[in-house]
Formats: structure tokens, sequence, C-alpha cells
């Protein structure tokens, strides 16, 4: 587990969404348990925004997967080493780029589905001393071992607010 003083504040709530356990296995059931729930939507329910300046669902389920691969990529370069200070992602411009709406809810799980595989191979490939290799990105530091909580913690925390705010 990772400790929640040397997490940066805008990611202590992912953190301690993911919750206690090893990694991989906290990445899987995250994955397992947002393919379930994405299933039992309609396609009609993925459009639906509860607010007019609101992401829609579908929205969200592909800011998930662009998100999962950008923290997914900073753990590789961090874990290899390579000290490059890497830049923030602006969700507010990837979201409405990306055109989730165009797209089934089917289609995005299978691209989520492939990305996650990838996610847990990466960080089962890496030993304790990768996952305690650290790195600056987004002007904060991090180790490797912090962003797999991150992932999973960052999809946790969505299927949470889709639950409440969307699926009532």
């Amino acid at each position: 587990m990772v400790d929640l003083e040397k997490v940066p504040e805008f990611y202590r709530g992912y953190i301690k969404a993911a919750g206690n356990g090893d990694l991989v296995p906290l990445l899987l059931k995250s994955g397992d348990d947002f393919i379930t729930f994405c299933r039992s939507l309609t396609e009609q329910q993925g459009l639906y925004k509860y607010e007019p300046d609101k992401w829609s669902i579908k929205d969200i389920i592909l800011h998930l997967i662009d998100s999962e691969r950008v923290f997914a990529y900073r753990a590789l370069r961090f874990a290899r080493n390579d000290k490059t200070e890497l830049s923030g992602f602006d969700q507010n411009i990837y979201v409405p780029e990306a055109k989730a709406d165009d797209r089934t809810i089917y289609n995005m799980l299978t691209e989520f589905t492939n990305v996650r595989a990838a996610t847990v191979d990466m960080f089962s490939s890496f030993n304790e001393g990768m996952r305690e290799r650290t790195g600056v990105a987004s002007g904060v530091e991090m180790s490797v071992e912090m962003l797999g909580y991150i992932i999973s913690g960052h999809l946790i925390h969505h299927m949470n607010v889709i639950q409440e705010r969307y699926t009532k």
C-alpha cells in the first residue's frame, strides 16, 4: 500500500478508493466490477448527462480509458528510470475530442478490457525496485506503485459518481 503522506493531495481520494491490498488484484477487481456495471447500461443511458454542462456516461467511460493510458505511460517511464519530467493532460480538452457519444458502450468496454489487461500485465512485470521508483508528472512527484493505485481508485471514483448522479 502507498503511504498517503507521500501522495499529493489531489490524488489521495483515488488512493483511498482503491483500498488496501496488493495492487494487481485490486486492478483486476476494479476492472471486472466496472465492466459488469457498464454491461447493465443501455445505449440511451450512456448518453445521459445529469446537467447540460456535465459529461455523459459514455464520456466518462472514454475518459477512464484515456486516463488509464496516460497514468500507465507515466508508470512505465518512471519504472524504466526515466527522469524526464512529464507534463499533465487536460481532460477537458480530451473528452470532447474523443467523441464518445458516437461509439457504443460495447465497443468502449472492449477497448477498456484491452487497456486494463495491458495495465495489469505491465504492473505484474514490475519488481519491487521498479514500483518504488519515482518521477515527476503534472508538477508532482509520484511513484510507480502510486500510479497503479491511482488507476484503480480513479476508476472506482468515477463508477461511484455514475451510480450516485447518473443512474438513480
